[in-house]
């Protein structure tokens, strides 16, 4: 059988399971989770695994779950991925009454993609026709919020990193993997013709370091006393008014962000504050100018402890690397792109974005792929963010990353061989390892 009879086969599949599909893509928006803590989305997947007969292995990295599908030969292994968790967006209609959690990024779409990738490939029999092995993995934590529960989850030993799939690659999942392909959920847009962008590939990702920051003053009373104390939130205010002065010397080409956020302002409202705390990143195209801006960002944290006699205390985390998009592994997927929505409707593009991926770290081991593809109207991360188009979003989602895996894997696993063979990591998993070790506060 040819690779397009395969991928014929697979997409019929998918279309015999669709309301399977979007029924756990639904379940999974209406009850979202943040990060590590994607239990009931990962029974979620289970429950579909156990359904179809895969051993698969939970609780990985806390709450990843992994199933490896068998191919006819052992010539190559693809890994698949979805992301579990949501992210804080408590004005939107589906948002948790406690956590604020909101699916305001589109990860639920990711594992629905996921289980239609597995129903594919699983139940067309199409894992017998292809000359290599595919793991699903369902992955904990891509959005990288409340970086100080983490921080805790860290200190305490049950993680290394504050990402999924860089926690992935520590714990080895990634050790047997050859090449990783995802996607992500995107608005469907105009282009300058009227004509609906309906998926885009290539571009990348910025990168960035995260930043845990406490100033320490001195309590006293606000209003009797308010000599006697030092303000920890003015220090703060200082602190983050510096870093605003610092922003005319970010170069545009390096796509500098930063943006902090207060988790603490004091303790009560006649103290004195003298615990306060932020958090933050500091993003960027490239490690460099990261790393650059990194030290800036310092140098203004620290000065406003320094104005007012507070003591300003920073800890470096590890963030995430910026993406680079495999360009063979972009070819593979426009094509499947083109045939599934035309080729007006889908756009290859050079930007690198200004949001950030822990795809990015795997992309700097591996060849990588992570497409946008449409769906979804309203901004990302805010409660106006929905999913309109269903079909889009977990039905054709799913049909591009099982072809794209059949195009890798058939005759052969000619083109995803060479695909591997081509590819120049820039790091390996222990020089990844061993850079992160030596950024972080230790």
């Amino acid at each position: 059988m040819n690779r397009e009879e395969v991928k014929a086969k697979v997409c019929a599949a998918i279309d015999a399971h669709r309301d399977e599909i979007m029924a756990i893509g639904e379940s999974i928006f209406a009850d979202p989770e943040l990060g590590y803590k994607e239990f009931n989305a990962a029974a979620k997947v289970r429950a579909v695994f156990e359904e179809l007969g895969l051993a698969y292995r939970d609780q990985v990295a806390l709450t990843g779950v992994v199933a490896p599908l068998k191919g006819r030969e052992s010539t190559l292994r693809i890994a698949v991925m979805g992301e579990l968790d949501a992210v804080v967006a408590p004005g939107h209609r589906c948002a948790h009454p406690l956590t604020g959690a909101a699916h305001s990024c589109g990860h639920n779409a990711q594992i629905a993609a996921l289980i239609g990738v597995a129903y594919g490939l699983v139940t067309s029999g199409a894992m017998e026709e292809l000359n290599g092995d595919v793991v699903l993995m369902a992955v904990p934590a891509e959005e990288y919020v409340e970086i100080e529960y983490r921080n805790k989850l860290r200190n305490e030993g049950k993680i290394t990193f504050l990402g999924g799939k860089q926690e992935f690659v520590h714990l080895g999942e990634m050790d047997e993997i050859d090449m990783m392909i995802m996607h992500h959920l995107t608005p469907t847009t105009d282009s300058a013709d009227g004509l609906a962008v309906k998926a885009r590939v290539g571009g990348g990702s910025n990168g960035f370091v995260g930043k845990l920051i406490r100033y320490l003053g001195k309590e006293a009373h606000a209003g009797g006393a308010p000599h006697m104390g030092v303000n920890a939130l003015n220090a703060a205010l200082l602190g983050m008014m510096a870093i605003h002065a610092q922003r005319e010397t970010f170069q545009d080409k390096d796509h500098i962000r930063v943006h902090p956020i207060m988790t603490k302002g004091g303790d009560l409202v006649n103290v004195i504050p003298a615990d306060v705390r932020l958090e933050t990143y500091v993003r960027g195209a490239t490690m460099e100018a990261i790393l650059d801006a990194s030290k800036k960002v310092n140098r203004a944290l620290e000065s406003g402890a320094m104005a007012v006699g507070a003591e300003c205390q920073i800890i470096e985390l590890p963030g995430y690397l910026p993406l680079l998009n495999d360009p063979a592994m972009t070819d593979v997927m426009y094509r499947n792109l083109v045939a599934l929505l035309g080729a007006d409707h889908v756009k290859v593009s050079n930007d690198a974005g200004g949001g950030s991926t822990d795809a990015g770290d795997i992309s700097y081991l591996m060849p990588t792929l992570h497409p946008y593809i449409g769906g979804a109207e309203g901004i990302g991360h805010s409660e106006n963010y929905e999913i309109t188009d269903r079909e889009l979003a977990y039905i054709v989602s799913a049909k591009a990353l099982a072809m794209a895996v059949v195009d890798l894997l058939a005759e052969g696993a000619e083109l995803g061989l060479r695909i591997k063979n081509e590819f120049k990591p820039t790091l390996t998993k222990e020089g990844y390892l061993a850079m992160w070790d030596e950024f972080v506060t230790k």
